[in-house]
């Protein structure tokens, strides 16, 4: 009862919906030198600022953009802040209502889950999981460690963070390469000369003459700084060239023997990075005199689809080849991984500098562009490699569990199905039962974590009522494979398979209950009107939560706390106190009252009740002396399955075919007993009890 009330005060909390985060707690989450920007769109992205105020990225949450429902129906919101080249700066945990991080292990490991993705690049495959094989170096996907006991959860919130970033970057970063850049083709060579490279357009000119240079600085302070172009206005100031010297036949044509080599020794090192050679035939010259090799060039810029690209000075002595022109000449490189693509048209600024004034002088620049794109020929894009989908992902990091689950599952429906009346029959039937239940609830409890839980079905209703996805189950394919072979169960034998064979916490009140008996403890046995009120109690408690997962999906986690399978099983009693002591008043009240838990509370064994109607046979053996005149099978049934007119309320049959072994036990079942000494049992004559009446 006391769980009914905490279910109707969270649905009553839950009514409310949270309000949106305020504009001054988002900006509290973002990360020196940084600051919040303007919102500039309905899903509440906002622009993110640099120390001197201008745009740097995007800061959003998770939730307004990628809403997927996490265990307890409810999404995972998490904080992202994304550069211009969508790198991830900062993600951060905002809230959520993870049942294992809620309570159990606590939110430290799942907070430092996400401080993962700094520094990572959305253009990067990012899966959950660990690389399988030596190859991990040359390997296309970047793996984020996952959770122990957690990694469902963690795989959706992973799904929740790439989710919502991809949204931005195609909304608002069109220039980020999200798929593999394309790379020079070592298999494409062609004999090519200067020439041929100016023909055919692979090298790129862009003059600037001195007219053009006055015009640029026309009704400024700095038009009369400089005499050269003043006194020869059809001079070349800027005579620029750009080649890429990516494929390897290109370079070859554009540089000398020895800077070829030269080259091709650094790109065997540097393998992501385009090389870029620039030539000034002018008097422009690329570069101030005070640039420091092997940094960005201070006197030329580059964009691409709107984007800046990161130059910087190979630090190669250049010579060219014959027939190049004369002049300035540097190797420059960037990095393709930042969404550089070489066959896609992209701009390289050269900076006039010019200074007024003899002391602090004031300064002016003008920019001249030039286009460049490299022929496609010369270049592979290869596929963009997928990871596997998160399902893909969860099944083959469980593989050898799934295997040897499902030899378990097939064991026990071959014997359940084929042999249970020979199993019931064996001598040593009750510690093979015992040793049954300590294997399931090790490798299905605290080895597989395969406890289902009121929670999982609660949040697939509320996902469906708010017309989500169900994909959230698929991250957990263990539990679900469990899921799965109780529903089958249900038309076989009703509720039973799960409840008295496949439930670690079941299990565990049974040992409870066996070591009451063995310290002859006095036992509870409800009378049989009370045993039925008690019973109906875990019903009134799942309709309770169906409502909060209805009305109020968010709190989930919290009223689903009535069972104390995450506290006994998944996080092997790791909680706050009073999550333990109300697990262990449980298995302490089943050592009196044989699992109390499971008849009279279990939101969970309520709807395993109610799957078994689906039941299509009644499988356990009567005889017509069953309930009348012969009890025997009533009264030895600890769960109080057995009606005394002898027919098995199978919504309340745990399967522990204690009956089934008496009805064959010649020594046991007194119907056979009586058969033997050639006597037989009279019926007794009707009588009208509250039992019966039913």
């Amino acid at each position: 009862m006391r769980a009914l009330i905490v279910a109707l005060c969270c649905l009553w909390a839950g009514l409310a919906a949270a309000a949106p985060m305020e504009r001054e707690a988002l900006a509290a989450l973002v990360v020196p030198p940084y600051s919040l920007g303007e919102r500039i769109n309905d899903k509440g992205v906002h622009q993110l600022l640099n120390s001197g105020g201008a745009e740097a990225g995007f800061v959003f949450e998770t939730e307004p953009l990628a809403p997927l429902p996490g265990f307890s129906g409810a999404p995972i919101n998490v904080l992202v802040t994304l550069d211009l080249e969508g790198v991830f700066i900062d993600v951060r945990l905002i809230s959520h209502n993870e049942p294992i991080f809620v309570s159990g292990l606590g939110e430290a490991p799942f907070r430092k889950f996400f401080e993962q993705y700094r520094g990572l690049s959305l253009a990067s495959s990012l899966v959950v999981g660990t690389p399988y094989g030596e190859g991990e170096a040359g390997s296309a996907l970047v793996y984020l460690d996952g959770v122990t006991k957690a990694t469902a959860s963690v795989r959706i919130a992973h799904e929740s963070v790439l989710a919502a970033a991809l949204a931005v970057a195609r909304e608002k970063m069109g220039g980020v390469a999200l798929g593999p850049p394309a790379r020079p083709d070592p298999a494409v060579e062609e004999a090519l000369d200067w020439n041929d490279l100016v023909e055919q357009g692979i090298a790129t000119r862009r003059i600037v003459t001195n007219a053009e240079l006055q015009e640029a600085f026309a009704g400024t302070v700095w038009f009369d700084d400089d005499p050269e172009a003043l006194e020869d206005p059809e001079g070349v100031y800027l005579d620029l060239w750009i080649v890429d010297l990516g494929p390897p036949s290109v370079a070859r044509a554009a540089l000398a023997p020895e800077t070829f080599r030269a080259l091709q020794g650094f790109l065997a090192i540097a393998d992501h990075d385009e090389p870029i050679l620039v030539i000034d035939a002018g008097r422009h010259g690329l570069v101030s005199e005070d640039f420091v090799r092997n940094t960005a060039p201070d006197r030329l810029s580059a964009h691409q689809g709107g984007f800046p690209v990161a130059l910087r000075d190979a630090d190669l002595i250049v010579e060219l080849a014959p027939g190049a022109p004369e002049g300035a000449a540097m190797i420059l490189r960037t990095d393709r991984r930042l969404g550089f693509d070489p066959t896609a048209e992209w701009t390289l600024e050269a900076i006039a500098v010019r200074e007024h004034g003899m002391f602090r002088p004031e300064i002016g620049t003008a920019a001249f562009a030039a286009v460049h794109a490299a022929p496609e020929r010369f270049f592979i894009r290869p596929e963009a490699v997928q990871p596997a989908p998160a399902w893909a992902e969860a099944l083959r990091g469980r593989a050898a569990d799934m295997v040897a689950l499902g030899a378990v599952l097939a064991l026990l429906f071959g014997v359940m199905a084929g042999a249970m009346r020979r199993f019931a029959a064996l001598p040593a039937f009750e510690p093979a039962r015992l040793a049954a239940l300590a294997a399931m609830t090790a490798f299905i409890g605290y080895w597989g974590q395969g406890q289902l839980s009121i929670v999982t079905p609660l949040a697939a209703l509320a996902a469906l009522n708010a017309g989500g996805s169900l994909e959230f189950l698929l991250y957990d394919p263990f539990s679900l494979l469990i899921w799965a072979a109780v529903i089958v169960s249900f038309v076989l034998w009703g509720r039973g398979l799960f409840c008295g064979w496949l439930c670690p916490f079941g299990a565990l009140q049974e040992f409870a209950a066996k070591a009451g008996r063995l310290l002859r403890l006095p036992q509870i046995r409800p009378s049989p009107r009370w045993d039925r009120r008690l019973k109906s109690l875990k019903y009134v408690l799942l309709g309770g939560l169906v409502a909060v997962a209805l009305l109020a999906p968010e709190r989930i986690d919290l009223v689903a706390e009535v069972e104390p399978f995450k506290t006994a099983i998944t996080v092997h009693f790791q909680r706050e106190w009073w999550f333990v002591a109300y697990a262990v008043f449980w298995l302490g009240l089943s050592m009196v009252l044989f699992k109390g838990f499971c008849r009279y509370v279990c939101p969970l064994g309520a709807l395993m009740a109610v799957g078994g109607l689906l039941r299509g046979r009644d499988w356990i053996a009567r005889r017509v002396e069953c309930g009348s005149p012969c009890q025997l099978c009533r009264v030895k049934c600890a769960y109080g399955a057995i009606r005394e007119t002898g027919r098995i309320d199978y919504s309340e049959c745990f399967q522990c075919l204690d009956c089934v072994k008496i009805h064959d036990d010649r020594a046991q079942c007194v119907p056979l007993v009586l058969a033997a000494k050639g006597r037989s049992l009279a019926p007794r004559p009707p009588r009208l009890t509250p039992a019966a009446a039913e």
